[in-house]
């Protein structure tokens, strides 16, 4: 590695893993992503570091867990009704402290150049944490409409009646890489899309309709968002090949945190956004970086969306601040050693309405912290104390769990929790909530 490349890291909101085409959708059509991924390396075990929007991108950013910056969840902590919430929870942070460094901040000071398009939702203004350029982005965490007049992104008047935003998201994007095209610079695209509201172009939504649907997959509104996000991916690939810069460029394209359950199913994987199990936190994960990563390859170690400020340090040049994450760069070249290491995940609130597949119908997620440890996985509920303890090689459904007749490992696993807990001085609610009637 002799140049510093671009960097381009497309954070997809709301992308279940199962949802584009290369991780096995037969009714979503992605091809463009798909190309992205076979000229690029497939992660199989790549997660967020949080289950739900604001605190996953708050981790990606700075590289650290939800303890380092106290942003657990969107808004307040106390979701669902308190009559059904045993614990008081942990206050929630809604914004990453302005004195944190972040992957732009890193990247700026290293001489690239930084723009954020699309969604921010972990502070007033992405200028205030590293960003040269901020397009569409705020506190907000989706706009009132994809089509113009947005009524979301207030900094982004409409070119045109009817306006779609994933298009002028796309756009905007390629204008910053074509004023920046002799580098180095980093654009974090942050698509709104596919994120509620459900809303797509007619023509395409119609093209879905006609389809014969899956187990999975059945929504044609979603499928036609789905759609026009890969659209727009080839556009902004197919710029990078026009103003030759496809060569200088990495990639990294994600997802945020696991697809609405509701929306889009991610089995085997079991619920969906907002849980923490396997289908609220797996994501699709590709990273294309020509003449380092070596096309159609797949890497099944775990990585989580914490490395990825260490991981663009290192292949910028840049000095890294100390993080929770490690870069990926040893699993991109296959050069040098990449650390075995656990994986958590602490989210010390609730988060309501729950599905067939949560722990219950009340709440997504209640109090608790979980850990992925080679193929074992704990979960952890403070309310109740309930280890639930998964063995992902055989079971990465999450349907037996093995905390009773695994006596020693659930021990081991949650000695690992409690003890990360301390180092990182992460909240464990223990009041109780006088309101609190059962359930």
């Amino acid at each position: 590695m002799t140049r510093r490349p671009n960097i381009i890291y497309v954070n997809v909101d709301d992308m279940g893993w199962s949802d584009p085409g290369f991780m096995g959708s037969t009714y979503h059509e992605t091809p463009n992503i798909d190309r992205l991924a076979g000229e690029g390396m497939v992660f199989t075990n790549a997660y967020a570091p949080a289950s739900n929007c604001a605190p996953s991108r708050a981790c990606c950013l700075t590289g650290n867990y939800t303890p380092r910056h106290g942003v657990y969840t969107v808004k307040n902590s106390d979701r669902g009704r308190s009559e059904h919430r045993r614990l008081v929870p942990t206050p929630n942070t809604l914004f990453i402290d302005k004195g944190k460094p972040t992957m732009a901040s890193v990247l700026r000071d290293a001489g690239y150049a930084t723009c954020h398009v699309g969604k921010f939702h972990v502070g007033e203004n992405p200028l205030d944490y590293g960003f040269d350029v901020n397009i569409g982005g705020g506190h907000w965490g989706n706009p009132r409409s994809y089509f113009s007049p947005y009524g979301g992104p207030d900094n982004l008047p409409a070119d045109e009646d009817g306006e779609y935003l994933t298009d002028r998201l796309a756009t905007e994007s390629i204008d910053f890489i074509r004023a920046h095209s002799d580098g180095p610079f980093f654009l974090y695209l942050a698509t709104y899309t596919v994120h509620t509201p459900l809303q797509a172009k007619e023509e395409v939504i119609e093209k879905y309709r006609g389809k014969p649907p899956t187990d999975k997959h059945s929504n044609p509104t979603y499928a036609a968002m789905v759609d026009s996000l890969d659209e727009n991916i080839g556009r902004i690939m197919s710029a990078l090949d026009e103003l030759g810069l496809a060569d200088d460029t990495l990639v990294l394209f994600t997802s945020d945190n696991g697809g609405v359950y509701e929306i889009t199913k991610q089995w085997p994987l079991r619920a969906g956004k907002g849980s923490y199990y396997e289908g609220g936190v797996r994501e699709p994960m590709i990273v294309r970086w020509p003449g380092v990563v070596e096309p159609g390859s797949a890497c099944d170690i775990p990585v989580i969306g914490i490395d990825f400020l260490p991981t663009f340090a290192e292949a910028a040049g840049a000095e890294c601040p100390e993080v929770d994450g490690v870069s990926m760069v040893p699993l991109l070249t296959g050069e040098g050693a990449f650390p075995e290491r656990p994986l958590f995940w602490h989210f010390p609130v609730y988060l309501q309405n729950g599905n067939p597949e949560s722990r219950d119908m009340l709440f997504r997620t209640r109090p608790g912290s979980a850990v992925r440890e080679g193929d074992w996985k704990l979960i952890e509920y403070f309310e109740d104390g309930a280890l639930e303890l998964y063995n992902l090689a055989d079971d990465v459904g999450e349907r037996r769990n093995l905390a009773e007749t695994e006596e020693e490992k659930a021990r081991a696993l949650r000695e690992t929790l409690v003890e990360w807990r301390s180092e990182t001085n992460a909240p464990v609610p223990t009041a109780p909530n006088p309101e609190y009637q059962g359930a």
